[in-house]
């Protein structure tokens, strides 16, 4: 069971990895979305795949924090108006 938790748990850490160094790569708005909707199609995706499946988290975390980063982009944008 404890095993279980902890790859759940490196999921989430790698994707918050990636997006993070996507984030010091200067993204554009516009490429923060597609990069947010290949994530939540990759999910779909593997959802469906059979050995695939139990990775479905690395995907959907990533959507998740890049809809957060995309939140605190234009959060910052509106404070600086």
């Amino acid at each position: 069971m404890l095993q279980k938790s902890l790859e759940s748990g490196w999921g989430v850490l790698l994707s918050a990895a990636v997006v993070a160094g996507l984030a010091l790569g200067g993204l554009t708005f516009a490429q923060w979305r597609v990069l947010m909707v290949l994530a939540m199609v990759a999910t779909a995706g593997m959802l469906f795949h059979r050995r695939l499946r139990h990775f479905m988290l690395l995907p959907s975390c990533i959507a998740f924090a890049s809809g957060m980063a995309l939140l605190a982009l234009n959060l910052g944008v509106l404070a600086e108006r």
